[in-house]
Formats: structure tokens, C-alpha cells, sequence
């Protein structure tokens, strides 16, 4: 059996906001659609399920991420997680220019979560609160090459 990791999902409150947010950090839309049907129903387990989605990818083509945002079932706010919490956790990138990346950020009012930390001598990294709450990691590493 072989294993390949896909994408990762993310709900989200506000499907332009977070495409905005994910695209300014340099992730390219592949795609969007809105889906709904038997299938769906079938596939995540909620009847009359009905959503808006985008998938994204880093430009070197390795990651991807699905936003969706739900028309029905209304989607449930919940407090965002902690990086303590059990459970989804966070989304994490790598950056050539960390300062360059808390810019885009900042005109998503986006910020780091305390400060921006360095990992041994190997990462400049931090976490922000992104769109709906997402705990996005943003590192640089500190020797290129």
C-alpha cells in the first residue's frame, strides 16, 4: 500500500478573506468550485451538505490547501485552539523572508501570537492568528544553501 498526503482541509468563515490572506502569502488558486449533493453527504458525513471551496498550492507545487466555507449545514463558530489543544493545529510554511511574510500578514490583521523566536541557530519562526482563527507557522531558515 502507498500513502500520499493530499491536502489539508481548513474551515473557513470567510472563503475571500482566507483565499486573500493564503494568495498574498504566495500560494496560487488552483481551483474552486462549490460543491454539494448525494456525494458529499456521503463523503463528509452531513446531510444537505453544501460549501464553497478553493484549493491552493505553494508555488513549488508540494503543498496544498482546501478552504471551504459552508452554505449548509450552517457552519459552528468555536473559540480558536491554543497551540496547547488536542486536534487540528496549525499550517505551517517556510519563507525566504520572514519580515516580508509578517508584512502580508499585518494588512490581514494578522500577528504573531508573541514574537518572533529563533530556533537554535537553524529557524526565525513564529505562529499568527490567520483568517477564522487558523494558527498559521511561519520560518525562515537562517542558512540558506
Amino acid at each position: 500500500m502507498t500513502i500520499k498526503l493530499e491536502n489539508v482541509g481548513i474551515a473557513v468563515r470567510d472563503l475571500e478573506a482566507a483565499i486573500a490572506f493564503f494568495t498574498d502569502l504566495g500560494l496560487e488558486v488552483m481551483g474552486r468550485d462549490t460543491v454539494s449533493g448525494e456525494w458529499t453527504d456521503t463523503a463528509v458525513g452531513l446531510d444537505g451538505n453544501h460549501a464553497h471551496i478553493a484549493m491552493l498550492r505553494t508555488p513549488d507545487g508540494a503543498g496544498v490547501l482546501e478552504l471551504f466555507e459552508y452554505v449548509h449545514p450552517e457552519a459552528i463558530e468555536t473559540e480558536p485552539t491554543r497551540p496547547n489543544e488536542i486536534g487540528m493545529h496549525r499550517v505551517a510554511f517556510s519563507v525566504d523572508d520572514l519580515d516580508a511574510a509578517l508584512a502580508v500578514a499585518a494588512r490581514h490583521g494578522c500577528h504573531p501570537l508573541r514574537g518572533v523566536a529563533t530556533y537554535e541557530d537553524v529557524y526565525r519562526l513564529t505562529y499568527v492568528r490567520g483568517p477564522s482563527g487558523i494558527i498559521v507557522m511561519l520560518a525562515e531558515a537562517l542558512q540558506k544553501g
